[in-house]
């Protein structure tokens, strides 16, 4: 299996690369849009701030790619939120993948939400022998509100998408490579699909 993380300089691509390896699969870094279009599975990783991020897709050329493919893709974290509509992060046109819009959290709440939370309403493939309220690891200022995507909530305050499904397009808010076990079995739920 093909297994290929987009590396357009936005990600924290080393430690997913790690968590595929520990998982017995191999994956490559790349922004080679060939590569990407033959891979089984791709990984669309983001670290960072939204509108830069998106300056860089832009910059390498991938942000048509993404939208066209046909293989399973997950978006984490900035990924995930790329690939919606709209970020009010940088007032960012996203890749508009996902029917939703990225908003601040209140300010009732501190920013940004780092830790364990739980996850929960579990629903699609991606979280196949996961409990409900299984614990994983989140690093957001920003997140996308519930909607007809949302395959898995969290809650800061009120509850918000924690993990979003369109066609083969797949996306968590939390970062499955530093989720301990959990995360290491989303991540072979997704290599699995």
């Amino acid at each position: 299996m093909k297994i290929v993380i987009i590396n357009y300089g936005a990600g924290n691509i080393q430690s997913i690369k790690f968590a595929v390896q520990r998982l017995g699969y191999d994956a490559i870094l790349s922004d080679n849009v060939e590569e990407i279009q033959n891979a089984d599975k791709v990984i669309f990783p983001g670290v960072g701030e939204a509108s830069s991020a998106m300056l860089k897709l832009q910059a390498s050329g991938l942000e048509k790619t993404i939208t066209m493919l046909k293989q399973p893709v997950l978006g984490i974290c900035l990924g995930m939120q790329l690939m919606c509509n709209f970020s009010e992060e940088g007032d960012t046109q996203g890749l508009g993948i996902f029917d939703l819009n990225v908003i601040k959290f209140p300010k009732s709440v501190k920013v940004p939400q780092i830790g364990w939370n739980q996850i929960s309403n579990l629903k699609s493939d991606l979280f196949k022998n996961i409990p409900e309220n299984s614990h994983i690891y989140l690093v957001h200022s920003y997140h996308a509100p519930i909607g007809d995507e949302t395959i898995a909530e969290s809650e800061y305050a009120f509850a918000y998408s924690a993990a979003l499904q369109k066609d083969n397009f797949y996306g968590t808010q939390f970062h499955p490579e530093k989720s301990s076990d959990v995360g290491a079995q989303i991540l072979k739920n997704f290599l699995e699909l």
